[in-house]
Parts: structure tokens; C-alpha cells; sequence
């Protein structure tokens, strides 16, 4: 599976247990930093750390017994961080992502064509 295969799998795990905002980042042109970033909303606590075992439980459980290299911000919840290596994975509580507005710091990077059907965004929309 290649790195783009694996983020567009990601990101459909994600929108499968209804995660907002999905926005895949393509990094492949930055040196010595991922291919993608994945970054990916959850309402609350509980949401952030429902869709982090979902993705890690999924990806783990599949054809590809893949397991993440590491595993950030568990403790507090308002930033998850899944890192595969070539894909790394983010998802905040809406204020959190608000906050550091990845979004816009790597806004100069193209993104991948996502069709989610979670059509839900938080209100202050992190891409703004």
C-alpha cells in the first residue's frame, strides 16, 4: 500500500465514525517531514479518543497489520497524534485545532481530494 493509499484509507476510517473537518495534507514535497499529514476534528474527549482506537484498531486488525511508530497525547485528548511513518495522523478537539491552525501554517501544500460523507463542521471552521 502506498503512502497516498494509506492516507486515503486513514481518512475514510475517520469520516466512517463521523470525524469533521478531514483534510489530507500532501507533504511529499517538504524534505525530511511525512508524505501526509492527516488532520481530522473529534466534538469531544471521548470522540478524539474513539476515532484514534478506531483508525489504530482498523489498521491493525487489517490485510496490512499496520501499527503506528508512535502514539502522542492520550492524557489530555485535545490532540491525538497517530504516526505511521509516511502518514502521520492529528486529531483535535475543535478548540485545540483552532488554536495552532495547522491548516494554515501548511497552507501552501496541496491536498488530497477527500468525499466524506460526514458533511458536519465545527463551528469556527479550523481552514479559516
Amino acid at each position: 500500500m502506498t503512502s497516498l493509499q494509506l492516507a486515503r484509507r486513514i481518512a475514510k476510517l475517520l469520516d466512517d465514525k463521523q470525524a469533521t473537518d478531514i483534510v489530507i495534507l500532501d507533504l511529499r514535497k517538504v524534505p525530511q517531514i511525512a508524505d501526509f499529514f492527516i488532520l481530522a476534528t473529534g466534538m469531544v474527549d471521548l470522540h478524539v479518543k474513539t476515532l484514534s482506537d478506531y483508525v489504530e484498531d482498523s489498521l491493525r486488525n487489517s490485510k496490512l497489520a499496520k501499527k503506528p511508530f508512535s502514539r502522542e497525547g492520550e492524557k489530555n485528548l485535545s490532540w491525538v497524534v497517530l504516526d505511521y511513518g509516511s502518514v502521520v495522523l492529528h486529531i483535535f478537539r475543535p478548540e485545540t485545532r483552532n488554536y495552532y491552525r495547522l491548516d494554515k501554517l501548511w497552507g501552501d501544500v496541496p491536498r488530497v481530494s477527500i468525499k466524506p460523507k460526514t458533511r458536519i463542521k465545527t463551528s469556527n471552521n479550523a481552514s479559516q
